[in-house]
């Protein structure tokens, strides 16, 4: 079943001996790269922040870390070149991976201190 935010077969077959975790590659072999990739696609075409991944691909924050992996490996730009989309994943990978939130916005400590009310104490 083609979902509108996932691969379907064709994208997948011109990619799958691009990605990293294959039987025959060295060292552990991946879970699932087709699911991993439909969660990175799903992030990039949805523009939902990672936190927003759906439940089916996983924890979203396992995900995000495995894709940050792949990009300092040069996974994407090796996939983006066998899908001729070299700019498009380029563009992905800056955007998640170099932009940082501000500390306030990313749940830092700090900020409002619960403090009881005057008249609770008195009470």
């Amino acid at each position: 079943m083609s979902r509108r935010y996932e691969l379907n077969d064709i994208q997948w077959e011109q990619i799958k001996n691009q990605v990293p975790g294959k039987k025959q590659d060295p060292g552990r072999t991946a879970q699932n790269n087709r699911l991993f990739v439909n969660a990175v696609v799903w992030i990039a075409r949805s523009g939902a922040p990672w936190r927003d991944l759906p439940e089916r691909f996983g924890k979203w924050n396992s995900v995000f870390k495995r894709f940050r992996r792949w990009a300092v490996n040069g996974v994407w730009q090796k996939i983006s070149r066998e899908l001729g989309v070299e700019e498009e994943i380029e563009s992905l990978i800056l955007d998640s991976t170099i932009v940082r939130v501000h500390q306030h916005a990313a749940g830092a400590k700090g900020g409002k201190k619960n403090k009881l009310s005057v008249a609770h104490e008195a009470g």
